[in-house]
């Protein structure tokens, strides 16, 4: 079965962690769920193409792939032999084995063949013996990595007459090298609480760690794969905002998360347990008892260490952590759209406009609390302030065609405006155009034709006409149009007040006497 192609988004995303935040291989390939040869592969075409992350961020996907994988692009090489890691393995407990000898001898065995070189060789063991199962003590770097999840015990939040109103989920979140702890009650453990607890925590650090270690929840993860996560829409958007890379733990491997493990107990203990006798009647009066006993644990001393959680915060995780972005993400949905006839997509039973060039394309709209964005290949193409108006659409004039846009333009006032301008007869006609119909828009078109013929005749000469028109009482574009054909403009005017007309004396005539 042939492999699925990476899409250039994620291709994108892997330039973008590798060279905007630094991040190895391995911590790529955890968060994006990409394999190490195609990470190496896209990064050397890229190097190859003399792109960098200042060239790639404002690119298209398309432009992206045709100056990643055009034709020109060099081949890739040949694969190096993989060492035997479970041999050398072996090899390493007898006694007076190293790993230079190994690798000479791994070198020798394959002559003529490409081979890695000392150090790569070294790193290819130590890595294959970190995914031995063993117990081993982690070790963070400052600033690297930000732990979080939910405890298991909830809080009541009372009503007013004394029942439980609902149960608040307790967020904690815990930087790797310090320990320092945040925790804050939430209404429940959605993606808008998960990421708001990660939003309020960050702020509460005053930085942007390298990496987000979450649990692997739904809310947050769209395929909640043990090897290969893949963080849905909304998170996604909420890690490019920040600038960071999310790699959630694997399913029932709370190792991977023990900082935050230990970080809920000390919280259970040390906090919900002070207040376990105390009465709430808000969130927010929740999230300020636990606030300041989250102050007291941060400055209570170590058991076995010096110092305590906010002086070793000051000292390690504060200096290395990335400033926070001007203005704080706001909660965002993603919705699949298909662009309609009319050049409108539906959102929560709303139409918005697209430009008209998109009919019958797929987009997707990005949904926040105040505005909905359309994109379409990763870009921006329209931008709308939220409507709850069901049934309703919301239209931007430079996403209409031309001839669409014109139609729009006109009102009954420009029209009465432009007739005035030719003159009293075009005005009047105008006007008995516009109202002696069931709704003005339907007079639009014989206004038009009217007011269009005096590029054909000139304006006196339809002015002319049009007098003559109310005077035999006919002002109607018909007759107008067939008066300046005829000339009869050219003729004397006519005298506003009409002889009364008789019939002539015929045999042919019947007279009124006829219908008694």
């Amino acid at each position: 079965m042939p492999a699925h192609r990476t899409t250039m988004r994620r291709i994108k995303e892997v330039l973008r962690l590798k060279w905007a935040c630094n991040l190895t291989h391995r911590q790529v390939q955890g968060a994006l769920g990409v394999g190490l040869a195609t990470i190496t592969q896209y990064l050397q075409l890229a190097t190859a193409a003399g792109l960098d992350w200042a060239t790639v961020e404002p690119l298209e996907e398309d432009e992206l792939e045709r100056r990643v994988l055009s034709p020109a692009s060099p081949p890739a090489p040949a694969k190096r032999i993989e060492p035997d890691c479970t041999l050398i393995h072996r090899e390493l407990r007898r006694k007076g084995v190293t790993l230079q000898l190994l690798w000479e001898e791994y070198v020798a065995l394959h002559p003529g063949q490409r081979t890695y070189r000392y150090t790569q060789f070294c790193q290819r063991y130590k890595d294959w013996a970190q995914t031995l199962k063993r117990s081993m003590r982690q070790q963070h770097r400052a600033g690297e990595k930000l732990f979080a999840d939910f405890a298991g015990q909830t809080m009541p939040v009372l009503s007013r007459d004394g029942g439980v109103d609902f149960q608040a989920h307790i967020f904690v979140a815990v930087l790797g090298a310090s320990n320092y702890t945040y925790a804050c009650a939430m209404p429940s453990e959605t993606t808008p609480d998960w990421i708001g607890g990660l939003i309020e925590a960050m702020e509460f650090c005053g930085g942007v760690p390298e990496l987000l270690v979450p649990d692997n929840p739904r809310a947050l993860i769209a395929k909640p794969d043990r090897y290969e996560p893949g963080l849905g829409r909304t998170t996604q958007d909420f890690v490019n905002h920040y600038a960071t890379a999310m790699l959630p733990a694997r399913p029932r491997k709370p190792q991977d998360k023990a900082k935050v493990e230990v970080g809920v107990q000390i919280v259970e203990r040390w906090i919900l347990a002070r207040l376990r006798n105390h009465r709430f009647f808000s969130l927010a009066e929740l999230n300020r008892a636990i606030g300041r006993l989250i102050t007291d644990l941060n400055q209570r001393p170590f058991r076995k260490l010096e110092g305590n959680r906010r002086e070793w915060f000051e000292r390690l995780d504060q200096p290395a952590l990335r400033a926070l972005p001007a203005r704080r993400y706001e909660i965002a949905t993603f919705q699949k759209c298909r662009v309609n006839i009319d050049y409108h997509v539906e959102v929560d039973h709303h139409y918005y406009s697209v430009p008209h060039s998109l009919v019958r394309q797929e987009v997707y709209a990005r949904v926040t609390r105040h505005g909905v964005e359309i994109l379409h290949s990763g870009k921006r193409v329209a931008a709308h302030a939220r409507s709850r108006l069901k049934g309703k659409h919301t239209t931007v004039p430079e996403h209409m065609p031309a001839a669409h846009r014109a139609h729009m333009e006109w009102t009954p006032g420009r029209l009465l405006n432009w007739g005035a301008s030719i003159g009293p007869g075009a005005e009047a006609i105008v006007n008995h155009l516009l109202t002696n119909r069931p709704h003005p828009e339907m007079g639009y078109r014989a206004c038009l034709g009217l007011l269009g013929l005096a590029r054909k005749y000139g304006k006196d000469r339809l002015e002319a006409a049009c007098q003559r028109a109310l005077v035999i009482g006919s002002p109607t574009r018909r007759s107008v149009l067939s008066i300046l054909e005829s000339g009869l403009d050219r003729q004397p005017a006519l005298p506003l007040q009409l002889t009364e007309w008789h019939s002539p004396e015929h045999e042919n005539v019947r007279g009124p006497d006829y219908y008694h």
